[in-house]
């Protein structure tokens, strides 16, 4: 297989504007992690105090709404196609992001709110950009071809090496600023650069409510919501959350490390570097584990990934008290997480290869639920108990039940579906 491939085989621009749109579309989803702390010091400064379950919400809604619209964006796509379904989520992303922009320091918290759910749309572009890019390309190519176009996790490691940047220098508006006018640019590439394929290229078969009702009521549906919500739920909601719980939880430590190494006191800036460096290693190592799980098959590869999540969340929360041991800890859960999202997608197509558009929506969601979950988890332990040792030892507990879960389902997958799915299961 080579990437020449991809520019005869296909459609290369729709690729290419396929990734830019999914990209920064992520890198805007996430964005009101890295500017928590600013924005709520801007808040506090006129006199509204957000409490860490309020900062908790203001987080977690994009995560939420994206996790909805993606079953939406979804049916969208089979009713009018990927490119018109973009251009409108798009344009609601830019509209969003220009009003939080232009109402700066005296927006209120309810304001915030409602950009937070227009930020929604960017998480959904998950269905669309993905979709759209694999229509153009044959079977053969359509591992390379998703793996390229859903590369976009990456767009949060951009977030938290220059948003804290941007707004110690400009204002946290100025953030959104510079994200309206990316997506407006984005817009206007994808606008000349993306098309959807045509009859003899792909055949639409649109899905009706009823085709997604009918795999809700298949328990392996479930089984892989579970799953996803764990892996990418873990994932997306750690990412979300890394700058406010380095802040909250080591805020001295990293602002020595600003004194020592950036010759100035910058923990905002410092939290975000460092929460980029955990963050790019669930991001890039997606990929690596769906490889693993080719190799050793998707059961065996998620005990692996689920496990050492399991152990390294006890460990955080029970015997880490140190900045840097912390950061590599976080470092590796987030590794496992991104490598358990690639071990998961390896099991999907085999089992429900003939729905994965549906499936794409209804597990996405799930992982997008399973991520707001996470940051109000976090979010509560700090208000219960002062601390995340509380919200760590949950999520472990969680991940411990995905592992029960995967105990009593691998006999049974392997001698019915996976007996014919083509791959390792």
């Amino acid at each position: 297989m080579k990437f020449g491939e991809l520019k005869t085989a296909g459609h290369f621009p729709t690729l290419l504007a396929a990734f830019l749109y999914f990209d920064f579309s992520f890198m805007v989803w996430t964005m009101l992690g890295p500017l928590a702390t600013e924005i709520s010091q801007s808040l506090a400064a006129h006199g509204f105090h957000l409490d860490p379950n309020q900062k908790a919400t203001l987080l977690a809604i994009p995560i939420l709404s994206g996790a909805i619209l993606r079953i939406v964006l979804g049916f969208l796509v089979d009713q009018i196609g990927p490119k018109k379904t973009a251009l409108i989520a798009q344009g609601i992303v830019i509209a969003s992001l220009f009003y939080g922009y232009l109402r700066g320091e005296s927006i209120t918290y309810n304001e915030l709110l409602l950009v937070a759910f227009g930020l929604g749309f960017a998480g959904a572009s998950f269905a669309v950009a993905l979709p759209q890019a694999g229509q153009w390309y044959p079977p053969r190519l359509q591992g390379l071809v998703l793996g390229l176009a859903g590369a976009g996790n990456i767009g949060v490691v951009l977030d938290f090496l220059f948003a804290p940047k941007i707004a110690e220098l400009w204002g946290w508006q100025a953030v959104f600023l510079v994200g309206g006018i990316l997506s407006a640019f984005i817009f206007v590439l994808y606008t000349f650069m993306a098309k959807d394929a045509p009859a003899e290229v792909y055949k639409p078969n649109p899905k009706k409510l009823r085709d997604y009702l009918k795999l809700l009521r298949d328990r392996d549906t479930w089984w892989f919501s579970l799953f996803y919500a764990v892996s990418f739920g873990g994932f997306v909601g750690f990412a979300n959350y890394m700058k406010v719980y380095l802040m909250n939880t080591y805020q001295v430590e990293m602002s020595a490390f600003g004194i020592e190494y950036l010759g100035e006191e910058n923990v905002k800036v410092v939290a975000g570097y460092f929460g980029a460096l955990c963050i790019f290693a669930g991001a890039v190592l997606r990929p690596v584990g769906g490889a693993v799980a080719d190799k050793l098959g998707g059961v065996r590869s998620l005990y692996i990934f689920f496990g050492a999540i399991v152990v390294l969340a006890v460990i955080n929360a029970t015997l880490i008290h140190n900045f840097y041991l912390a950061i590599f800890i976080l470092f590796l859960i987030m590794a496992n997480l991104g490598m358990a999202n690639g071990a998961v997608f390896q099991l999907v197509p085999q089992r429900f290869g003939k729905d994965m558009g549906i499936m794409t929506g209804i597990v996405g969601c799930a992982g997008g639920l399973g991520g707001t979950a996470l940051i109000k988890t976090l979010g509560w332990s700090k208000s219960a108990f002062g601390g995340y040792a509380a919200g760590f030892l949950l999520f472990a507990a969680v991940v411990a039940i995905a592992i029960v879960g995967i105990t009593l389902v691998k006999t049974r997958w392997r001698t019915t579906w996976g007996v014919s799915a083509g791959g390792r299961i």
